[in-house]
């Protein structure tokens, strides 16, 4: 039986690094078809039904306007996380407003382990927002024809001082998928964090995804979604009721 417990929202498909690989096609002309006071009236009703954790991605999340008018108004009610590139975050004012409206985590993607400017921007911006009591941890792409660069990033974020349990491992899909072994390798063949389909693909019991533009799935990057009935609690799940699950390889 299903009961959502993890949700995330992707607030727009808006970013200007517009990586090719990116599941969200996401773009410096992107859009988005939620308003602020949507999300907050959605995730209000999911948490009145056990709703314990909100993870808020694009896109480029501190790109979408509103991002801390929902910060603000749900980090009393659920768990909120963001997962960002954090190039915008060398925006004073975007980072000023960040300081005034602490989500419980921020995640910083690394997709190319061997570019030293994303790296070091996500270690200094780490540094910095532990300083100021915000959680915060690497979500790493993983790509099958960069697991020396990824293995060799995985050691520098161990050495720095962030913890493996604070280190997300996400496998490429689509094209230079790595395998189970290959992401293991990058983690020295020890305990590690990644999500559960690199081993399993199946629907989750607790966790959904929905889109930029309102579409729910059990996954964002399953192409089996349906179109978000409502804001609410019920409409998430009447949504999810109509999907026959598939998987992003098919």
């Amino acid at each position: 039986m299903f009961h959502l417990e993890r949700l995330s929202i992707d607030l727009s498909n808006r970013c200007s690094k517009q990586c090719e690989f990116c599941y969200n096609h996401s773009s410096v002309s992107g859009s988005t078809l939620w308003l602020p006071s949507e999300v907050i009236d959605l995730v209000k009703d999911c948490a009145a039904n056990g709703l314990q954790a909100l993870s808020l991605g694009g896109g480029e999340p501190f790109e979408y306007e509103g991002i801390f008018e929902i910060i603000s108004a749900l980090t009393p009610i659920v768990f909120v996380s963001v997962t960002t590139n954090g190039f915008p975050l060398r925006n004073k004012k975007i980072l000023k407003k960040l300081l005034q409206n602490k989500p419980d985590k921020i995640h910083f993607s690394i997709h190319n382990p061997e570019n030293s400017d994303e790296v070091d921007n996500a270690l200094y911006f780490i540094e910095l927002l532990r300083r100021e009591n915000i959680r915060a941890g690497v979500n790493m792409l993983v790509s099958a024809d960069k697991i020396q660069a990824a293995t060799q990033l995985f050691q520098r974020l161990e050495n720095s001082g962030i913890q493996r349990n604070e280190i997300i491992l996400l496998p490429r899909k689509f094209n230079f998928q790595p395998t189970p072994q290959q992401v293991s390798q990058v983690a020295d063949g020890k305990p590690f964090q990644s999500p559960s389909c690199l081993t399993q693909c199946q629907p989750s019991k607790r966790f959904c995804s929905l889109s930029w533009d309102k579409q729910v799935n059990f996954c964002s990057y399953s192409p089996s979604k349906a179109l978000l009935q409502g804001f609410t609690y019920q409409g998430i799940i009447n949504a999810l009721n109509t999907i026959t699950f598939k998987t992003c390889q098919i």
